[in-house]
């Protein structure tokens, strides 16, 4: 049988072609080129989407890496024994800690039990505006080793002082010893008779590996003792004269520092008849491992009481009794001796003991009011949904009221420290430092630091996230400049040219972060992020940015717009980097600042961008009505009651123009004396800083215009005018130092200058003195009518500028 043949199919005889859908033969080596390159865009596509999601992963944590250089701080903790403990707790009434990230806090509490009502026994803690103190605050404190504080309340007057031996444990940071003293007060008709006084030793956030127990003598406990990593084993001895008439104590195991309030009332209880039978129950939620301990002491008036702090290893205790009260007296004739030759107030106020006690309490206010923070911001960028943790970090910094902002703001921190260096230049120097450390890797600064849980719990919500597209005044450069100027002596100069070599790279990419993310559309303009275009019930939207919060700009946000002051901050920082680079041997950078500067300082491109010659002032330019008012929107349900909050209502609309708001912005220029000593737009300025329509009231310069259309006009329908009218003090120092400046230049307007300065200078300096005396407080800002003091207080942030307004220290 024949067998058919079956073709072969194998790679040695041709197969028959493929063809194309028109019959065409298909090329082999044109379908395999066809694969490949679909592979090769497959491949490319995905790579593409990995490298989107990976650099989308880079954007998103920019925001919270810290910058790739070396730390400003060289020396923290206990590499600074000086330093390390203090009265860093600024939003307590008096408290002391030390420079590191968990350890032991010390506090006082305390509550008259003659003043108990029924459902509020009047416990005084942390600072409240609300607790209505006649007074209180340091009325002097040197910002290493002492301070003395008055409180005056609820017919009481309550002495504390601590004072810090620099003689023994200083590997440990030192010892410390504290006296409280209470007393009637003089002029009080009705007199308490009795306190009640809580002192306390408490572990900071996050404190680990540390040990608390009481010390007592038979029932009675006698102080506290204790165990920390840094410290090693601590005794705290409370030590009283006279008065006692009851103790009792509590070991608590507490959330943290933000809850130590709450911890004593929930422990508190009536033993017996009698406001002051009040106390802690000792047996009451005890715990085995306390990280608060609470010692209470009922006694009647008078009543001191010393508290000693020492390590267990040193021989010599810190001083108490006589001794202390020596030392004491010692520390105070060389704080009075330092400050006559700081600020020379005696030779300018005679025997006016009362003014230079003053000026005394607000220079020691801002120095007591500096505080060590630690923990992290919650940040958070464009390329977020939602906010992420900035990292863990230290912060020594000035705050501006111990009672309503006890927190660390880059604002503010600048003027803070034009005092603080004339007084220890090595305190702002460190200060300074500690804020560059928080700079990311951009070169961003979070404006408010808000670090640890006692500063948390005093910050509403909306306030707690700082976003990195919004910037704060560079202010710290206005201090920098400062110490560049008073730096004269030798040593100085060689600690203080090592220090600012240290700071330069910091400084170059903070400002270049400014220079790229906030200027303008037009070279040499910048524009401040933040603003909210779309809000509805802001009759201005605010630009809290600025440190001017509802100043009014432009009533439309949009890029175009143009914002003076922030013009005049950058021509600032230029210049004072220029200065810096050239006195640290950065030749090339500095040249490059100076070119910058200079044209920032040219007054016809100033002129160009910002002089309104129809308003006859620098302004901001943008999108702006001034027709623009809050109106209630009718209901749209007649049988809803419920009345609907005041909507901004723009009846004209909005054009590009400059915007007629004549106010603080427009004296940027002169602030900043970029303004050249002979044109004719100084003598401008200086007519409109006088004139009682604009700028001039008999207390200092308002800050808007009376002219102006939003004139002490509510921003929302519930938030008061505040930069719209009130003085403030920061600006009327900026003023005063820039007419006292331009009174040593020649010029047409030199005379003009100088008796413009002396009147505002004068009438500064004794409304916040007349105010002081009458309320017991430096404000937040003034009453542009009457000089009243409003808002928060004690402010004894920038306010306190006064003191170098007195000694004409610029």
């Amino acid at each position: 049988m024949v067998r058919k043949r079956i073709p072969s199919t194998s790679s040695n005889e041709p197969r028959t072609q493929e063809k194309d859908p028109r019959g065409n033969k298909k090329s082999k080596k044109t379908s395999n080129v066809a694969s490949f390159y679909l592979k090769l865009i497959l491949v490319m596509f995905v790579v593409a989407v990995l490298g989107y999601y990976t650099y989308q992963g880079y954007l998103e944590t920019r925001v919270h890496t810290p910058l790739n250089l070396p730390r400003a701080v060289d020396k923290n903790g206990l590499q600074v024994p000086r330093l390390y403990w203090g009265s860093y707790r600024p939003g307590v009434y008096f408290g002391l800690k030390t420079r590191s990230p968990a350890d032991l806090l010390f506090g006082m509490m305390w509550m008259i039990p003659d003043k108990i009502k029924n459902n509020d026994i009047g416990l005084r803690h942390w600072c409240e505006q609300g607790d209505n103190l006649d007074s209180f605050g340091w009325t002097q404190h040197d910002g290493e080793t002492f301070g003395i504080q008055e409180i005056k309340e609820r017919g009481l007057v309550i002495t504390t002082s601590f004072l810090k031996d620099l003689d023994h444990g200083l590997e440990k940071g030192g010892q410390w010893s504290a006296r409280i003293s209470v007393k009637p007060s003089a002029s009080s008709r009705i007199k308490s008779k009795s306190i009640s006084l809580f002192l306390y030793a408490g572990m900071d956030d996050n404190s680990s590996g540390f040990k608390l127990a009481p010390m007592m003598i038979g029932d009675k406990m006698s102080g506290i003792m204790g165990k920390t990593n840094s410290l090693g084993d601590f005794r705290m001895n409370f030590v009283a004269k006279n008065g006692v008439k009851r103790q009792f104590y509590s070991l608590i195991e507490s959330l943290g520092p933000h809850k130590f309030t709450e911890n004593v009332m929930h422990r508190l209880k009536r033993f017996g008849q009698g406001n002051d039978a009040i106390g802690l129950d000792s047996d009451h939620m005890s715990a085995q491992n306390p990280n608060l301990i609470v010692y209470q002491v009922n006694a009647d008036l008078p009543f001191e009481m010393d508290i000693e702090f020492e390590n267990n290893d040193q021989e010599a205790p810190p001083p108490f009794g006589e001794l202390y009260t020596a030392a004491l007296s010692q520390k105070q004739a060389y704080f009075n001796k330092k400050f006559e030759e700081t600020f020379g107030l005696e030779e300018k106020y005679g025997d006016q003991s009362q003014k230079i006690k003053f000026a005394q309490a607000a220079m020691s206010n801002m120095i007591g009011g500096i505080g060590y923070f630690y923990g992290h911001s919650l940040v958070q960028s464009v390329y977020q949904t939602s906010p992420v943790k900035y990292w863990d970090g230290p912060l020594f910094t000035g705050v501006p009221s111990r009672s309503f902002f006890p927190r660390g703001f880059l604002w503010d921190e600048g003027f803070h420290n034009l005092l603080i260096s004339k007084w220890n230049k090595r305190l702002s120097a460190d200060i300074i430092a500690h804020w560059l450390d928080m700079m990311n890797v951009e070169g961003w600064i979070p404006r408010e630091q808000i670090l640890g849980l006692e500063a948390r719990a005093k910050v509403p919500d909306e306030f707690v996230v700082q976003k990195n597209t919004n910037a704060n005044p560079p202010t710290l450069l206005l201090t920098l400049h400062s110490m560049v100027h008073d730096f004269k002596q030798k040593d100085d100069q060689k600690w203080f040219e090592e220090y600012l070599k240290r700071i330069w790279p910091r400084l170059e990419v903070w400002y270049n972060w400014f220079n790229q993310t906030q200027n303008g559309l037009h070279e040499g303009t910048f524009r401040w992020r933040g603003r909210n275009g779309s809000a509805i019930y802001e009759l201005n939207p605010k630009t809290l940015t600025s440190g001017l919060d509802d100043f009014p700009r432009a009533s439309h946000p949009t890029e175009e717009e143009r914002h003076v002051d922030l013009r005049c901050w950058m021509a600032l920082a230029s210049k004072l980097m220029a200065d810096i680079g050239e006195i640290i041997g950065m030749e090339d950078s500095s040249r490059k600042y100076k070119d910058t500067s200079s044209i920032l300082q040219n007054n016809k491109f100033l002129d160009d961008w910002h002089w309104s010659e129809k308003h006859g002032a620098y302004l901001d330019y943008g999108l702006h009505s001034e027709d623009v008012v809050l109106q209630r929107p009718k209901s749209q349900n007649r049988h809803q009651n419920i009345p609907q909050q005041k909507q901004r209502v723009v009846h004209e609309e909005p054009k590009y123009q400059y915007v007629n708001q004549v106010g603080y912005i427009s004296l940027f220029p002169f602030l900043v004396q970029i303004v050249d000593p002979n044109s004719p737009k100084l003598g401008k300025i200086l007519r409109d800083i006088s004139n009682p329509d604009i700028f001039w009231t008999p207390y200092g310069l308002r800050s808007l215009s009376k002219s102006a259309s939003i004139y002490m006009k509510k921003n929302t329908e519930h938030d008061a005018p505040y930069w719209r009218g009130p003085i403030w003090i920061n600006i009327n120092y900026l003023a005063v130092r820039a007419l006292y400046n331009y009174a040593q230049l020649q010029g047409p307007y030199q005379k003009i200058a100088q008796d413009t300065y002396e009147r505002l200078r004068q009438v500064l300096v004794e409304n916040i003195f007349k105010q002081f005396v009458k309320t017991g407080y430096i404000w937040e800002q003034y009453n542009d009518k009457n000089g009243q003091g409003q808002g928060c207080r004690p402010f004894t942030g920038w306010s306190a500028l006064v003191v170098l307004m007195m000694g004409e220290k610029y």
